[in-house]
């Protein structure tokens, strides 16, 4: 009975050992291409305003002719009758010095010439009646003339210490207070007249060369919130030397009319018309993509792909390449990182400025 018990487990072991396992199935994931990333590029619209154009310089209203006020006379100042700011008219009294000093020297002065008077009136009598000679009598009208002089300078002197308004116009400034003391042609108020107004700017070294007296001008006011006050003038005056700090040129802007819309202080815009009529485009020089001796731009399309265009450029300055031809205004051109582009690549479009300083 065991044996066949042993043969039927011996037949059970031996049947299992011949049955082969089923392989394993590895379910692997499909195999997908990497998706191609857009890379950011920094773009611009080409702008259509005129090379010599691009500079605007802000600038300062200012009048055509402003006076620094002074006392003739040294003195202390005991009144002050006008503000920054306020109109005056000719003849107005603005500040008034200390005048006991003055009115001392006019009284010494006038008695002096009363008494030098009294002795020419006593020698002429005795010259009459041949009691002294002429000479002695021409010393004493001498000395009636210089008495007389003495007087009238004393005279002016006490009428110094009144100073009056020679122009209708606009304080400018005060430079004085009342008790300070001041010294004779020390300046105490600045005076800007009534009349022309021009607007003060200051020419950079780089842009010097290409102005001359009389260029034209147009100059925008903001003092009217978002609709500027546009204007028309032409440069006045420009200096001949640089100011040792700033090294920029101080120029004058005079504007030719509406000068009752410019008033002093306001601030103004002034952009130099060019009358070169051929149009030219300025763009970054980070846009320039240089091949040798032949320069080219990456131009970007309606699908925001990318080519390389040779452009000409006419020339380099410190605000961009000026392009002479190959671009068109309105076009979208890649303006910084332009080695790092392939052509045909389509990128993502990061807004710039518009080309010439315009806004976008």
């Amino acid at each position: 009975m065991k044996l066949n018990v042993l043969l039927l487990a011996l037949a059970f072991i031996l049947g299992g050992c011949g049955k082969e396992s089923a392989p394993s199935t590895k379910t692997e994931p499909p195999k997908t291409e990497p998706a191609k990333t857009e890379q950011p590029a920094l773009t611009l619209l080409v702008g259509s305003a005129v090379a010599d154009s691009g500079n605007t310089y802000s600038g300062e209203i200012r009048a055509r002719h402003e006076t620094q006020l002074g006392f003739r006379i040294g003195g202390k100042i005991i009144e002050r009758l006008v503000d920054a700011g306020a109109r005056v008219q000719a003849g107005q009294v603005l500040m008034r010095l200390d005048p006991e000093d003055s009115s001392l020297q006019a009284s010494s002065a006038q008695a002096q010439y009363q008494l030098a008077e009294a002795e020419a009136k006593r020698y002429r009598e005795l010259r009459n009646q041949n009691f002294v000679s002429q000479s002695a009598l021409d010393a004493k009208e001498a000395a009636l003339k210089a008495a007389a002089s003495q007087a009238g300078l004393a005279g002016n002197q006490a009428d110094y210490t009144t100073l009056r308004a020679d122009k209708a116009g606009v304080i400018a400034a005060t430079l004085a207070e009342a008790g300070q003391v001041v010294s004779a042609g020390q300046a105490v108020l600045r005076l800007a007249q009534d009349g022309q107004r021009e607007v003060a700017i200051a020419i950079p070294e780089t842009q010097y060369a290409g102005l001359k007296i009389g260029a034209l001008a147009n100059v925008t006011l903001w003092s009217a919130g978002n609709e500027a006050a546009h204007l028309s003038g032409h440069l006045r005056e420009l200096a001949a030397a640089a100011d040792p700090a700033s090294r920029t040129y101080a120029a004058r802007v005079a504007l030719s009319g509406g000068d009752a819309q410019a008033e002093l202080g306001m601030t103004a815009q002034v952009r130099f018309k060019n009358h070169d009529k051929r149009d030219k485009l300025v763009v970054p020089l980070s846009a320039i993509f240089q091949q040798g001796d032949q320069a080219a731009v990456w131009v970007v399309a309606a699908d925001r792909s990318i080519s390389l265009r040779q452009v000409v450029v006419a020339s380099y300055r410190e605000d961009g390449a000026v392009i002479a031809s190959g671009l068109t205004a309105g076009e979208r051109i890649v303006s910084a990182g332009v080695h790092k582009l392939n052509a045909g690549e389509k990128i993502r479009i990061i807004e710039g400025e518009l080309a010439n300083g315009s806004a976008q």
